[in-house]
């Protein structure tokens, strides 16, 4: 007889994401237990009782989600959990703080829908974010030649050394978009564009995003008003606007959350995944392949 399937939710915010926690239980997830204000120095005793608990032909029926709102947190734990593990004594574990690991594949396994990715130009907008950080990662991994854009040129440079350690084929180019004609510049002969800024926060006005003739695909991430691409409707999805296939947030969340779901049903088929960024946009391009 088969062990139940419990779910070990880490989270470092005051309270655990309940997002987090409904996918979980949607996914198919028997018991989930969640566990807030989680620290580093808290995290072996939590996958101590993980490992334990279980013989090893169990150990499979359990795994650790790592989420909350905060990514460099969220890789501490991560870090702290891989290092509680010894031996064969261990449980899959999947990170995905504030949504950003599935979030970036969404985005790029959107654009890859309608683009061969090996050698386009793809801008990402807000390159220095959690999410931003991993759409470059993974475009980068895909051949593609990357704008990695930000307000800060010093800070678009050190988003670039990072992605060009993990990726060292990566074709990078740091970009500044102080204002508007430096992000048309920015914009100025890309295939693609990702939008990953802060909520509420327009990167791209509707004229700048018009006058940007060659696009083939525009992607916008920000769920709250105003949009982050002037002119792009929260529930678009491919569609049509002055030449380009367009993703809004909500068309771009039906892909996310499928990938979320399908990563922690993954996670219960044996007991040694490490899901990051490419583990997870793996899964995400099965799904899609299997469409």
């Amino acid at each position: 007889m088969s062990r139940p399937r419990i779910l070990i939710q880490l989270d470092a915010d005051a309270h655990a994401s309940v997002f987090d926690a409904v996918v979980a239980i949607d996914s198919g997830v028997d018991q989930l237990l969640s566990y807030s204000g989680v620290k580093p120095a808290d995290v072996q005793a939590l996958v101590h009782g993980a490992i334990f608990t279980r013989g090893m032909r169990d150990l499979a029926s359990t795994a650790i989600f790592i989420g909350g709102s905060n990514v460099a947190e969220g890789e501490a734990l991560l870090a702290k959990t891989l290092g509680s593990f010894f031996g064969p004594l261990r449980v899959s574990v999947m990170l995905d703080s504030n949504g950003a690991n599935t979030t970036a594949s969404a985005a790029v396994l959107a654009a890859a829908r309608h683009l061969d990715l090996s050698g386009i130009t793809a801008a990402v907008l807000a390159a220095t974010g959690p999410v931003g950080q991993r759409a470059v990662r993974l475009l980068a991994r895909s051949g593609a030649k990357v704008r990695v854009a930000s307000r800060s040129q010093a800070r678009a440079e050190e988003v670039c050394r990072a992605v060009a350690e993990r990726v060292a084929s990566a074709i990078l180019m740091p970009c500044a978009t102080a204002d508007a004609a430096a992000t048309a510049h920015v914009l100025d002969g890309a295939d693609l564009v990702v939008a990953a800024g802060a909520t509420g926060v327009e990167l791209i006005a509707d004229e700048v995003r018009k006058a940007a003739r060659s696009l083939k695909v525009a992607i916008d991430l920000n769920a709250v008003p105003p949009a982050g691409i002037g002119g792009i409707a929260p529930g678009d999805t491919a569609a049509q606007h002055d030449g380009a296939l367009c993703y809004g947030p909500i068309g771009m969340g039906g892909i996310k959350m499928k990938i979320h779901s399908a990563c922690i049903e993954r996670l219960f088929q044996a007991n040694s995944q490490v899901l990051d960024a490419e583990e997870i946009f793996a899964i995400g391009r099965e799904l899609e392949a299997s469409k």
